[in-house]
């Protein structure tokens, strides 16, 4: 019963060991860079993000007395493409945030009750394996049918593209669990099944399914800025990294800059969330350990 108290001190080796991992401090210091740079966008950001010049296309070492007045450079419409991008990185780890917190949570709660509920096992995960086989972005313009397009329209798609990947994934953690003696001996003492699953199930599923969300994390990130480059996202003047690639498609020949600036944030933060990913699933996986 005591199973999940006993593993504190085995995940704080593990966390040292993260924490030994150069790599992986690199890429979460660099996420947390471009995090914070998000959420202090307001006061970090140059000039009004949706504010329009009569100097559009400016490349990046245009500068004015001696100083870049425009660091990135313009857009197409004269607007500050630095102060477009912390805005535009704050819309879009927040789309990727919610949709994997939704989706996450309702895919975890799945799957635990799947593996819990034997008799119900195997019509939720023949539900799972339907939502499986529909691609992300073909669920995305199902969802921009129904509810229109728009950033609440991704979030809504992306959530639902998680749930059955992170239900597989919860599932296949709690069957390990649910063949362990301490959830028969709660069963024998007559702990109720919420508490069975609250306090012993879920703790104990809680690192393979975190571990999973972080690396799903750069996944969504990914999906959602093409399906923003596909117009389903953010509208105009809003700013958001998808959006602004496919808005410098059009001037990729005399103004790259326009859609690779935006273009190597979203691969930065993608690369970052992985990196940090792939070292929480080294140090927290036994079998990887050994």
């Amino acid at each position: 019963m005591n199973a999940t108290i006993e593993d504190v001190p085995q995940r704080r080796s593990a966390f040292r060991r993260l924490f030994r991992d150069g790599a992986a401090l690199l890429a979460l210091a660099v996420l947390a860079v471009i995090v914070a740079a998000a959420l202090l966008a307001p006061w970090l950001a140059p000039h009004d993000p949706f504010a329009t010049t009569r100097q559009p296309l400016l490349p990046p070492v245009w500068n004015e007395a001696g100083q870049w007045a425009f660091p990135f450079g313009t857009d197409g419409q004269g607007r500050d493409i630095l102060s477009r991008l912390l805005y535009g990185s704050r819309l879009t780890l927040l789309m990727g945030l919610l949709s994997v917190a939704i989706g996450g949570g309702i895919g975890m709660v799945v799957g635990m009750l799947s593996a819990f509920y034997r008799r119900i096992d195997p019509f939720i995960m023949r539900v799972v394996d339907v939502l499986l086989s529909f691609p992300a972005i073909l669920l995305g313009l199902a969802v921009a049918a129904i509810f229109g397009t728009g950033v609440t329209a991704i979030i809504i798609a992306l959530a639902i593209a998680t749930i059955p990947d992170v239900a597989r994934v919860t599932r296949s953690a709690a069957v390990v669990v649910m063949g362990q003696d301490f959830m028969e001996a709660g069963r024998a003492i007559g702990l109720s099944d919420a508490t069975l699953i609250r306090r012993y199930l879920a703790l104990n599923c809680i690192s393979s399914v975190f571990v999973f969300l972080t690396l799903r994390f750069g996944q969504v990130i990914l999906i959602g800025a093409a399906l923003s480059f596909l117009g389903l996202g953010a509208k105009p003047p809003s700013a958001e990294l998808g959006m602004m690639a496919a808005q410098g498609r059009d001037f990729l020949f005399f103004a790259p800059h326009v859609a690779t600036i935006p273009s190597l944030t979203i691969f930065l933060i993608v690369l970052c969330a992985n990196m940090v990913g792939d070292a929480l699933r080294d140090v927290l996986d036994p079998r990887l350990r050994r």
